[in-house]
Parts: structure tokens; C-alpha cells; sequence
């Protein structure tokens, strides 16, 4: 593999060469030299920096003019909207005659949780463009459709497929969520912070075709999202192709920042099957986008651009964030905030690190963790990662990328640290999946759950202790990892398996859909249906930055303060039986995630007074559920994962 320090090795003799050719004294200099500065280093470690392109108002309006040009071709008027990398909002488009609002798809076995919701359109169409953005990258680039075909309950999604597990992704959907603490909020003053991201999506992510990412000279831009057919929902079939008006407009909308054909998603396998990127193409497209009217030139009365409350002012085009500099509130870390090459930072817009690494708040576990701690599991989990394989990322062989976080048992954020170009989305996941880990492993489990006010919420304590059978189940004697989580959260278990029950944190599978998995869509739905209302105007009220209504464990603090995460990539961390913490890592492969969470922190633990859970008291030494009676996983590690090493089994007897 080319590491990182052959890169800085060119950087290096380059500037030399520059230096070397610097000229002489002229021009009023007496005597003295000037030298050409070096160029702005390209790369970091392992992990070459992302361009500094971005979406300028004037693409902004070439993109929504081309949206329009087809949505007319097609005689379907709908919303438009487009976003930066970061998840700003900088234009949302209503074309005359678009559906003001958009259902989101009613389920199976009744209107749980959020199916049936009436939603404004222009949520639809931000939460398509956020997805479009978050789950893409410069290695890969991933669709709302993509993004459908890897969180249902069978992958891929077929009714051929019944029987097989569920997408790589189940559950993501209910991540960067409107009541997150970790995303930002539209600031409506401006100034210094106000285009700081990862900002929060309306609807958490999309898996409605019709939302796709945008490029500019390769580096992600944004991403542009359309609603016109007023359903909000997902493709439940991939093994055909849909003719879908939402998906045709938006593609024309990516003429002149379509993303790079070597890393769209259908060069992605996963357990060999191949990801869907979009089922429209250029020949199903009825206009030509190169030739679509200008932004300026649409006439009177063709649409607007319209206000959405906590999101985007209206009335005029925004231009984008610049991805990794300081304004986007993800940048580059300083040596002295992280010290290992290529650690990537969530800053405030005004040079502040959001997240250094602190002291643990929850002093009744004896001995918090300690800043020093939080740094060495960081450490290794980042030196773990910049080792790896991706498994998603183009070419082949590429390094593997993710955001990694650490929380204390109280759920508040302790550090987090991204690699820099990690998916956007795996920020507010990884700290969902570090705040779950702890979590599910704490004493207070079963307490916090039935403090809950929703009984639907207090049902799923009686669940869990009927399925084990353990009538004092989630009360600390288990150490439950996100991977342990994701077993018991599936429709079918075991995952997949037709006919077989559900487990007992997932809905029954008559009941089941996206929109209402289980436990983690019953938490946040009353956030999601007060900030609906207020996003469509019966409510002054926006749904407060913390979801759940579970109970505080300090003023203004519960523990899953961003929701509840059931795929893969997250562990407890033990002071020696004493839980302390989580680790959460998200962004380059459920097994990736599963390896750098749990290998960092055993890496750790030879620093460090902290670790995994001793193996006694793992998820994995439960078995459970009708005969036969399977057992659940702990982690699940990539075979063979460096690009460096021919090391094996690398988290075997950890």
C-alpha cells in the first residue's frame, strides 16, 4: 500500500524544488530573497484531504434550473432542494403546482410511530438531499436509492429474498434526527458558526429515490433532493427497474456535478450482492439538462423559493460551506488536539474544538473516565482504522474512513474524531452507537425504560426479560455490544429466518416497516411528530436538541440523547467490572465498525486502566430463542482487514 508518508515525502521534495527556485532580489527588495511558499499539503497520514470545491450560488441555480427543466418535461411540478456537504440547507424550490405535503408510507399492520405522518414536502426533499450528501464521500457515492436497498429487512430487497438478513444499514434511517444533540441548527442571524455542520435532517435519512449527491472536479459538494409524488416511502423490489418521475428529475438536477461513474454505488458489493445507484439514466431523462432554461431566465410564476422554518430563510440562493475548513465546522485537527496524522475535528466555525477530549461526568461509577483515557481509546482506534480496508470505498484496497466518538454512562459526549473524509453521517452514529453500547450494558436499562412515558416504550423491558427468559434481564450483568443489539432488534430472529419470531426490541415483522422498526422508532416518534407540526406551521414549538423522553440523569441530560443505533460498531467500556462508557465507530462497513471499536479499545487497555468487558459477561455467552437456539454475536471481524499485514482473526481472544 502508498501510505501516507510517501505522499508527504513528494509534498516535501516539491516544496524543496520550489525553494530552490525561488528568484532573487527585485523590485525594491535590497539585496534580500523571496521564497515561493510550499503548496498546501495534500495529504495526512494515511488519508489524502479533501478538495476545497463547493457549491457556489450560481451552481446552486444551474442545479434547481435543470430539476425544473425535467419535472416540466414530465408534467410533475414538485419541491426542490439542494444542500452542501454539511447538511446546510441552500435552496428549497416549490414549482407551481407541486403537492405541499408528502405521506410517509403507511405500514403493514397499522400507523406506528411515524407511518401515515402528513409531512411537508420540502422535508421530504431536504432529507433526500442531506442523504444524498452524508452517505457519500470521494470514495463512494451513494443514492436515497442505495440507501433503501441496505436498511430493509432483507438484503437485497426482493420478495425473492425472503429468508435472507437484513440490509448492512438497518436502522440508520433513524440517525441525524431533528432532536439530535450532536447536528446543528439553522442559525437565522448568520455570522461567525452559522454554516457549522453535520446540521440535522428533518426526517432523519431518506430511502425514497429521488436524492443523490453532487460533485464538483471529484470532491462532494452537496446533495439535491426532489418530492413531487407525495410518497415518502422506499423500493421494496430491486430485482426490477423503476421508471420513478422523483428519481428522473433529480438526476437531470446532477448534470455538471454527477458523481464520478468509478464510485457510484452499483461498483459497491456487499457479501456479493451489488448496491443500486439509480434506475434513472441520461436516456430516460425527456429533456436535455445542458439545454435547460437559466435560473434567471424561469418565468414569473414558475415556483419559489420558499421558507422552511429551522431550516432555510427563503427568497433567495445560499452558497456551500468549503468541507473541512473551519466555516463547515469539520476541519483538520492540531497536533496537539489529536495527535495522530489525519485526525479530523467537529469545530464551532470560530476555532473551537466542539468535542476534546474530557473527564467522564458520571461520578457514581467510582473512577470516570479520564480526558487521558478518552484520548488513548481515540488513539487506537484511529491507528486501528488508518490500517484498514474499506469496504465500501472505490478503488479497491482503499483505506478504510469513519468517525469515532467515546461517551461516559450518562451518554454525554466525551470526544469524538473523524477521519477526513469519513462520511458525514457516521458522526451522529457513532455517538449513537457509543451511547447504546453503554447503554443496554448499564444497571439503569430497565429503569430508564420504564421511566419512559410511553407505554410502548415500557413494553419492551417485559420483551426482552420473556425472550431470554430472564426476569431481571437489562439490569448490568451483560455487556451488550450494538452488534448484540442489532440480533435482538430484527423482525425476524434469527435475522432473516421467514416465519420466525421477532426479536424482542424490533416490532413483529406484521407490523414492521422503515418508518417503525421497534424500540429505536418508538424512543424518538414524539419528537418526530412535534417537529413535523412544527415544520408545518400548527406548532410554534420545535422539538427540543434531545431526543427520547426517557428520564434525565442530570438536569438536561438523558443517555441516548440522539437516539438509539442498531447496526453494528459499538462496545461498553469496563474499568475492570465497572462499566464507564462507550465506544462508537460508523462509516466504512458494519465489520469495519464492529474491528475499530473493539480492537481500539483492546489496544487501549495495554495503555490505559480501562477495556472490553470481560468475556464471561458478553452478549455473545447468551443463548436465546426458540429451538434452535441460536447465540447472539458480541463483534464480528473482518478476516483478513489490513492493507499492511497479513494478519488473521485480528480480534480473536481479545
Amino acid at each position: 500500500m502508498k501510505r501516507g508518508p510517501f505522499g508527504t515525502a513528494l509534498a516535501m521534495a516539491a516544496a524543496l524544488m520550489l525553494a530552490a527556485c525561488g528568484g532573487g532580489g527585485g523590485g525594491g527588495n535590497s539585496g534580500g530573497t523571496t521564497t515561493t511558499p510550499p503548496p498546501p499539503a495534500t495529504t495526512a497520514g494515511a488519508y489524502t484531504l479533501p478538495g476545497t470545491d463547493s457549491l457556489s450560488a450560481a451552481d446552486v441555480q444551474q442545479i434547481i434550473a435543470q430539476a425544473v427543466a425535467e419535472a416540466k418535461a414530465r408534467d410533475t411540478p414538485g419541491v426542490i432542494a439542494v444542500t452542501d456537504r454539511v447538511g446546510n440547507v441552500l435552496a428549497v424550490y416549490a414549482m407551481a403546482g407541486a403537492r405541499p405535503t408528502a405521506t410517509i408510507r403507511p405500514g403493514p399492520g397499522g400507523n406506528l410511530d411515524i407511518q401515515g405522518a402528513v409531512v411537508p414536502a420540502a422535508a421530504a426533499a431536504i432529507a433526500k438531499a442531506v442523504t444524498g450528501a452524508y452517505l457519500s464521500s470521494a470514495g463512494q457515492a451513494f443514492s436515497t436509492r442505495t440507501a433503501s436497498m441496505i436498511i430493509q429487512q432483507n438484503f437485497p430487497p426482493s420478495p425473492a429474498t425472503v429468508g435472507l438478513p437484513s440490509g448492512p444499514l438497518f436502522g440508520v434511517q433513524f440517525s441525524s434526527l431533528p432532536c439530535s444533540d450532536l447536528t446543528a441548527r439553522y442559525n437565522a442571524a448568520g455570522g461567525t458558526g452559522a454554516l457549522i455542520g453535520p446540521k440535522r435532517s428533518p426526517l432523519g435519512l431518506a430511502a425514497d429515490p429521488g436524492g443523490f449527491p453532487l460533485y464538483k472536479n471529484g470532491t462532494l459538494v452537496g446533495g439535491v433532493g426532489v418530492m413531487s409524488d407525495g410518497d415518502y416511502g422506499f423500493d421494496p423490489d430491486v430485482s426490477n427497474i423503476d421508471i420513478d418521475d422523483e428519481e428522473n428529475v433529480a438526476l437531470a438536477a446532477t448534470n455538471g456535478f454527477s458523481a464520478p461513474a468509478t464510485i457510484t454505488a452499483d461498483k459497491v458489493a456487499i457479501n456479493g450482492t451489488t448496491l443500486r445507484y439509480s434506475d434513472a439514466t441520461t436516456a430516460t431523462l425527456k429533456s436535455s439538462p445542458a439545454q435547460a432554461p437559466a435560473f434567471a431566465a424561469l418565468p414569473a410564476g414558475a415556483g419559489t423559493l420558499t421558507a422552511v422554518p429551522g431550516y432555510y430563510p427563503g427568497g433567495t440562493v445560499l452558497a456551500g460551506a468549503v468541507y473541512g475548513q473551519e466555516t463547515s465546522g469539520v476541519r483538520q485537527a492540531s497536533t496537539t488536539e489529536f495527535s495522530v496524522a489525519g485526525g479530523f475535528v467537529l469545530t464551532d466555525g470560530a476555532g473551537n474544538n466542539r468535542y476534546p477530549p474530557r473527564n467522564g461526568t458520571d461520578s457514581e461509577v467510582g473512577a470516570p473516565l479520564t480526558a487521558a483515557e478518552v484520548t488513548a481509546v481515540m488513539e487506537e482506534a484511529f491507528k486501528v482504522m488508518d490500517h484498514a480496508r474499506g469496504a465500501i470505498r472505490q478503488p479497491a484496497n482503499s483505506v478504510a474512513q469513519m468517525s469515532i466518538a467515546v461517551t461516559d454512562t450518562h451518554g454525554v459526549i466525551l470526544g469524538v474524531v473523524r477521519a477526513p473524509d469519513a462520511s458525514v453521517f457516521g458522526t451522529d452514529v457513532a455517538v449513537q452507537k457509543a451511547r447504546s453500547a453503554s447503554f443496554f450494558s448499564g444497571t439503569f436499562t430497565a429503569s430508564d425504560l420504564l421511566g419512559d412515558p410511553s407505554t410502548d416504550v415500557q413494553s419492551f423491558v417485559g420483551k426482552v426479560r420473556t425472550f431470554f427468559p430472564d426476569p431481571t434481564a437489562l439490569t448490568g450483568k451483560t455487556a451488550f455490544s450494538v452488534r448484540a443489539l442489532s440480533n435482538l432488534a430484527r423482525p425476524e430472529f434469527p435475522d432473516g429466518q421467514q416465519g420466525a419470531p421477532n426479536g424482542p426490541l424490533s416490532r413483529p415483522i406484521s407490523q414492521w416497516s422503515i418508518f417503525s422498526t421497534g424500540l429505536q422508532s418508538a424512543l424518538v416518534a414524539s419528537n418526530l411528530v412535534q417537529h413535523v407540526a412544527y415544520l408545518g406551521g400548527t406548532s410554534t414549538t420545535d422539538t427540543a436538541p434531545r431526543c427520547t423522553a426517557l428520564p434525565d440523569v442530570v438536569a438536561g441530560q438523558n443517555r441516548l440523547q440522539n437516539g438509539l443505533q442498531i447496526f453494528p460498531g459499538g462496545v461498553p467500556i469496563y474499568r475492570g467490572g465497572q462499566l464507564v462508557g462507550g465506544v462508537g465507530v460508523s462509516g466504512d462497513g458494519v465489520d469495519q465498525d464492529d474491528m475499530v471499536a473493539f480492537l481500539g479499545l483492546s489496544n487501549a487497555s495495554a495503555r490505559v486502566g480501562i477495556g472490553n468487558a470481560a468475556a464471561a459477561m458478553r452478549a455473545d455467552q447468551l443463548v436465546v430463542g426458540p429451538p434452535p437456539a441460536q447465540r447472539l454475536l458480541y463483534v464480528n471481524c473482518p478476516f483478513a482487514p489490513f492493507l499492511d499485514t497479513s494478519d488473521q482473526n485480528v480480534c480473536q481472544g481479545k
